[in-house]
């Protein structure tokens, strides 16, 4: 697969951070390694200073692409040097700790983690790969230079043409807008305003949608020229410049050229000219996001009647936002029917398959592959103009719609723009999704944890929010950018339009490798050595061969997803080899999957994949997790989610001290957990909280848990023996708890003491946002006063279930 383009400023920006951390040098020092650090921290220096211009300049020199993308290779590596060190200063950490014995280390270290029971220092143990890393980026350093590459270098476009477009649209080549066009007709058309201000309507979608052909259609209907004095067409795109803008406005209304060199002098006379008018001004192509450049644009505007409008076309919900609009209008794909119309319209001259019905069945194929984008139906109908033939037609099918030439297809300059416009941050994880099928629904909370695990979210300086909440910013803003959308299927979902999944793999290139359902394909395709992230969708029965390239081709792979993520309604069959002689080798795995397959036991080696940080066993058979999981010091989510056969945690999981999310929901075996929990104070998801008897997990653990967020189930409460334990957990003080279930057991209900379930319930008071409620098998005789308390008004749902006194 060709590489697009390549963009490193948000990884490098975090790796040379990291390398720069005082923690990490204090360690190297300590490990005779600081000098070598060092250097490397200068040549990543030397290269990210001219990191912009190579950017900037890979769209038109292919040397630079391949150079960057050399550089992207070598940056995963350099990143995996740097986790390895700093994993080992964890463990050091966390094993010098004075309740940590050596005995009790040494039961849950991994090989590969044990330079503590050995003499061999961490010098001699990184010193060759330090050294082979190194003159790699040497090399990469000199190239720079050859390559013409320069330090903070002026600010150019990346874009090749700036776009333009008019008001002027052939309304008879236009189909399936006539509900979005009646829907913009009734706003314009209707005359309340509420201030001297004209309304603004956003008209939103993803590049190709067709927004600005809908706006020409409202701005060329009879009823709006008859109701606006003065209608103005300007095309914005990228530049948001406030004297041109301003400029061509004046030209639209009065159709008279005025080039004013002065943003002052060119207001007051577009004042001027919409004073005592009522006014329609469309603005087809707006990316700016400040707010103070579109303050300073309107200020004209306020000199027209009342009941002025203002259009809007834009890719990103945030402009809508920022233009103060009364309506962001989501435009959505074309329907098969006008798909098909628009098609035969372009490829045949007329509106059906009628005299040509050999064709109709490859028609409709590749209609169905644009996805419901006018453009990419238009350009696909374009390339088949005056051709007739089906071998010609299943040509076309076949392809790939980005291997169309440039001249001859506006699809790839189109949505390539929008990918040109996110933050460097944002790029890296739009790519990511590459590893998604087409048509795949994902949660937000799904997507955000694999991208935790991946190291792309990062706390910028002053920020104070934790990871998944800046998983969620980036998340929301990637859906106002319309990269991806909600599911039309599925309410909690979100999916991608095929041709930005399609986007997203060009970006991604052979970075990303999604494993294709037939094995034919799969010995077809090349899986480049570089790859770094792989998924695939599960199979009722999976052996070894499907999986063979993993055993030698991929061993700095970082994520092995079997999809769908959360799949808990039957297992599926997994070959022990795969197990046992591939997932060993996987060394630099961020993100393990194997959810819904039918494995009973995990070998030990799991715990020599030190860089882990997703591991999700949901919907599996395993009874318990081997104690090597102990020492998975970067875990940050560990998902058990209906692993029926669970009966008990690690014991020394209190070593897993970047444990943000531990999901044991619908767990019915799992009727004790180790009193270590307490210690995992980041702890962000546990909706399973068992109270044991004497001498295990407590109640009063809950308190050092004061992150604790969404929905928690505190089970076994008939083992509480003294009510301070019920007031030591601080039920009321975690605030983001969205769902509470307070469970005493069904049995022995004569030898349970009311008063002191009463007492108990009442100390478990929760804070007053709480949505549901449920209680189970409660004894007491009465409920406490906080039940039922009017304050607490976000209280949606009460769930009393076997309180029979």
């Amino acid at each position: 697969m060709p590489i697009i383009e390549v963009f490193l400023g948000a990884f490098l920006s975090v790796l040379f951070d990291r390398l720069a951390s005082c923690e990490l040098l204090k360690f190297a020092r300590s490990e005779g390694i600081f000098t070598q650090l060092t250097k490397l921290h200068k040549l990543l220096s030397t290269i990210r200073a001219v990191l912009n211009d190579a950017e900037a300049k890979q769209i038109r020199d292919e040397t630079v692409k391949l150079w960057l993308a050399e550089l992207r290779d070598l940056a995963y590596d350099v990143d995996d040097l740097v986790d390895e060190i700093e994993t080992e200063a964890l463990a050091h950490e966390v094993n010098s700790e004075p309740e940590a014995s050596t005995s009790k280390v040494r039961s849950f270290l991994p090989t590969c983690c044990s330079n503590f029971q050995r003499s061999v220092g961490l010098k001699i143990k990184l010193g060759p790969k330090i050294e082979e890393i190194t003159a790699r980026l040497e090399d990469i350093a000199k190239q720079r230079d050859a390559l013409g590459l320069k330090v903070n270098p002026e600010v150019r476009s990346n874009t090749e043409t700036e776009r333009t477009t008019t008001s002027l649209v052939v309304e008879s080549h236009v189909y399936g807008r006539e509900k979005d066009k009646q829907e913009i007709l009734e706003l314009l058309l209707n005359n309340e305003s509420s201030n001297d201000e004209p309304s603004v309507i956003s008209i939103v979608g993803m590049g190709g949608l067709g927004k600005t052909t809908l706006a020409q259609l409202v701005y060329n209907n009879d009823k709006v020229k008859d109701l606006f004095d003065l209608r103005g067409w300007v095309c914005v795109s990228e530049e948001f410049d406030e004297l041109m803008i301003t400029n061509k406005i004046y030209e639209s209304v009065s159709n008279e050229t005025r080039d004013f060199k002065n943003l002052d002098t060119a207001q007051v006379n577009l004042k001027g000219k919409l004073s005592g008018k009522k006014f329609l001004l469309v603005l087809d192509d707006v990316w700016n996001e400040k707010g103070t450049k579109w303050d300073l644009l309107r200020a004209p505007f306020q000199g027209g009647v009342p009941g002025s409008k203002i259009i809007v076309t834009t890719r990103n919900e945030g402009v809508a936002s920022t233009m103060h609009s009364v309506l962001a209008y989501r435009l959505k794909a074309l329907v098969d029917d006008d798909c098909l119309s628009l098609f035969a319209q372009h490829a045949l001259g007329t509106t059906n398959f009628g005299a040509h019905p050999n064709l109709e069945e490859i028609g409709m194929a590749i209609m169905r592959k644009c996805g419901g984008s006018p453009l990419a139906v238009k350009t696909l109908g374009g390339v088949l103009r005056n051709r007739r033939s089906p071998r010609e037609w299943k040509d076309v099918l076949d392809s790939e719609i980005w291997d169309l030439p440039e001249d001859k297809s506006s699809i790839l300059p189109t949505l390539r723009l929008s990918y040109h416009h996110l933050p460097s941050q944002l790029k890296q994880m739009f790519a990511y999704c590459a590893i998604f099928p087409k048509d795949y629904e994902f949660d937000k909370e799904e997507l955000v944890l694999l991208w935790m695990a991946e190291g792309f979210l990062q706390q910028s300086q002053g920020v104070r929010k934790l990871i998944q909440e800046l998983g969620d910013d980036c998340f929301n803003e990637l859906l106002s950018r319309s990269f991806f959308q909600p599911s039309s299927s599925t309410k909690s979902k979100f999916t991608m339009h095929d041709l930005l999944n399609d986007l997203a793999q060009h970006v991604a290139g052979e970075i990303c490798f999604r494993m294709e359902d037939n094995t034919e394909c799969i010995e077809r395709c090349r899986i480049s050595p570089k790859a770094r992230h792989s998924a695939f969708m599960r199979h009722e029965c999976e052996m070894y061969k499907r999986f063979k390239a993993f055993d030698h081709e991929l061993l700095s792979l970082r994520t092995f997803l079997a999809l769908p993520v959360y799949r808990l309604r039957w297992c599926c069959f997994l070959s022990d080899s795969i197990l046992v002689n591939i997932l060993p080798k996987l060394l630099c795995l961020r993100v393990l999957s194997m959810s819904g397959y039918n494995i009973r036991e995990l070998p030990n080696s799991i715990g020599d994949l030190k860089h882990l940080r997703y591991l999700n066993l949901s919907g599996t058979s395993i009874k318990w997790l081997p104690e090597s999981v102990n020492g998975l010091y970067n875990l940050q989510t560990l998902l058990l989610r209906g692993c029926r056969e669970l009966c008990k945690l690690p014991a020394d999981i209190g070593n897993l001290v970047n444990l943000c999310h531990l999901d044991n929901a619908n767990t019915q075996k799992l009727q004790e957990m180790p009193p270590e929990i307490s210690k995992l104070k980041s702890l962000q998801t546990l909706p399973k909280f068992v109270v044991c008897k004497s001498g295990g997990l407590g109640l009063n653990h809950l308190n050092n848990l004061a992150l604790l967020r969404g929905m928690l189930s505190i089970v076994g409460l008939q083992n509480v023996k003294d009510v301070r334990d019920a007031e030591d957990a601080n039920i009321n003080r975690k605030r983001d708890l969205d769902e509470l279930e307070l469970l005493w057991s069904s049995e022995d209900e004569d030898s349970q003491n009311e008063e002191l379930q009463a007492n108990v319930l009442n100390m478990l008071r929760p804070h007053k946002g709480l949505k549901h409620l449920k209680i189970e098998f409660y004894r007491g005789v009465t409920f406490p006063s906080w039940i039922g308390d009017l304050s607490f008004s976000k209280t949606t749902q009460i769930s009393l279930k076997g309180c029979t006194k």
